[in-house]
């Protein structure tokens, strides 16, 4: 039976999937290869470049013009500056990849036990390709991938050899290399003792750079559409709009978002049959949906910790940080397009915003975790009325109590995100508090000036289904701010804000960071009305003594 493939290449039968070789322009592809050219192929993790490669390796070799290759450089990452023992494990992998699917005749793996006896790392992947392309009597493909995944010397020393080797091809080198990473080799920054070389400095004879995209609607549609006819079950159509809206068509997560569907129906129907009931699995709709981003984010799958694990890197907490604030500070064009080969942030408009909303999700939540354990068990869900709806003074009410009682928390670090402490730490009060039965939605944006929270939760009465809905404004205010200036300014973004998500009411909370404003602890809200919004301005002093 097939399934939603979230690990490795996308290639087998039993997945389901859309075809690698249309995720990219095929006709642009040929033509580069047909005149003999070395170009580049990069995209986030798991967005499909290596099921992309391999597929074009088959293809190639099955139309027989070309003798195509398919290598993985990842192998030689664990010898760092080792130049002899990665170019050992480099050369000796080509060989064996070349020796498995290709005919045994060439001798490649005997001509490389030869190389080990006077092994010269200097020029051994060169040699080893000049012997491969005279062995073979077709113009040789070389598809190179995690090339980025090289440091210092050993990467410069590819691309040295591959650059002396150029001039040599088609008959004595390969007549096209295809090199693939996480980011465009002219953002490649290779450091040399003191020295940083840019990746066009050893290597600049590459034609052209293409980006591998996120799946489309009509990609997601076509992908999720093999699951009905594989087993009758099928998305409704709204499902598709959210899964969007949720992913922004990332592949990992569009195939985790349908698997973890399909394995709780599965599940479900296996328990109820010990029961003797009927359960209908046929139409999956968008509550599975919501129910499954949630359980991937609580389980921590390993390419949602993979990317929170980066939020430690200077690089990225330089991006990161500004954004949770809302700030106008601009990190440096390095540092964010770190982040967007990571697919951790994309450009909208010429701004940086997190990549998709569960990424959105995750940072805070990630930043939070131990913040989340401390909040007392006494901050019970009493904020939920008798007619089950959210009782939105008292949420907030108890978050105010519960930051002047925890004073420390400002000066502590979280996760060493300390400067984004108000922000941090009420999301994960409201974290905490919501994890029954709501959702939290986050809005930021590096320049927006603004972090607007939106809690969602859904109820039920007399038998009709509704939703209750939350706008939150957080404001940070300094020692060279008005506060009437940063009031207006939170009313204005506010309401316009609400009514964009369609509620009438709606909260902002003003922390004093630099104790410039001659508040107390319970200071009183203010109220405030702009467009036909109504709003309360919740003011809190700031966490240090």
């Amino acid at each position: 039976m097939k399934f939603f493939n979230t690990e490795g290449p996308v290639n087998q039968p039993m997945h389901y999937k859309l075809d690698p070789l249309y995720r990219w322009d095929l006709e642009e592809i040929t033509d580069l290869i047909n005149k003999n050219k070395y170009f580049i192929l990069h995209a986030p993790r798991q967005t499909g470049k290596t099921s992309c490669l391999l597929a074009l390796r088959d293809k190639l070799n099955k139309e027989g013009e070309y003798f195509s290759v398919y290598t993985n450089f990842e192998i030689g990452q664990a010898f760092r500056e080792d130049i002899h023992g990665a170019m050992m494990a480099i050369v000796g992998g080509l060989a064996i990849n070349i020796d498995d699917l290709h005919d045994s005749t060439l001798n490649i793996r005997q001509f490389f036990n030869e190389m080990k006896i006077n092994f010269n790392p200097g020029t051994a992947i060169k040699e080893f390709l000049s012997y491969l392309c005279k062995k073979v009597n077709k113009p040789v493909v070389l598809m190179i991938d995690e090339i980025d995944a090289l440091v210092g010397d050993t990467l410069i020393s590819v691309f040295r050899q591959l650059r002396e080797g150029y001039n040599n091809r088609p008959n004595y080198f390969p007549a096209s290399v295809v090199l693939c990473g996480l980011r465009d080799i002219k953002d490649y920054r290779i450091h040399l003792g003191k020295d940083i070389i840019t990746g066009g400095s050893p290597f600049n004879i590459i034609a052209k750079s293409l980006r591998l995209g996120n799946f489309t609607r009509e990609d997601v549609v076509e992908l999720y559409g093999q699951l009905k006819e594989d087993t009758g079950q099928y998305f409704t159509e709204d499902c598709f709009d959210l899964v969007m809206e949720y992913t922004d068509g990332q592949p990992w997560l569009v195939n985790a978002l349908a698997r973890d569907v399909v394995e709780k129906l599965k599940k479900d129907k296996k328990q109820l049959s010990t029961v003797n009931c009927q359960l209908s699995t046929e139409i999956i709709t968008p509550d599975m949906i919501e129910y499954s981003k949630e359980h991937l984010i609580l389980r921590k799958e390993t390419h949602l910790g993979q990317l929170t694990d980066k939020l430690k890197e200077a690089r990225v907490y330089n991006v990161i940080l500004p954004m949770i604030l809302g700030g106008e500070l601009k990190p440096n064009e390095d540092d964010a397009q770190y982040c967007i080969d990571l697919g951790l942030v994309k450009k909208v408009n010429g701004s940086l915003e997190i990549a998709n909303k569960i990424y959105k999700e995750v940072i805070p939540r990630t930043l939070t975790e131990d913040t989340q354990l401390s909040v007392p068990k006494k901050y019970s869900p009493v904020w939920i009325k008798d007619d089950d709806t959210i009782d939105t003074y008292e949420l907030l009410r108890q978050f105010k109590e519960f930051w002047n009682e925890n004073t420390s928390i400002w000066a502590s670090s979280i996760a060493g995100y300390q400067e984004a402490a108000p922000h941090l730490v009420l999301q994960a009060f409201l974290q905490r508090m919501i994890n029954s039965g709501g959702y939290i939605n986050r809005e930021y944006a590096l320049g927006s000036r603004r972090t607007d929270l939106f809690i969602k939760r859904m109820y039920t009465k007399n038998g009709v289904n509704y939703t209750d809905k939350i706008v939150i404004e957080v404001k940070i205010i300094g020692k060279k701010q008005k506060y009437e200036n940063v009031r207006e300014t939170a009313i204005e973004q506010t309401a316009k804000y609400a009514k964009y998500i369609g509620v009438k009411e709606a909260q902002i909370i003003i922390f004093d960071r630099d104790q410039s404003q001659d508040w107390v602890a319970d200071e009183p809200n203010e109220h405030a009305e702009y467009d036909g919004v109504k709003m309360v301005i919740w003011k809190l002093r700031s966490g240090e003594e």
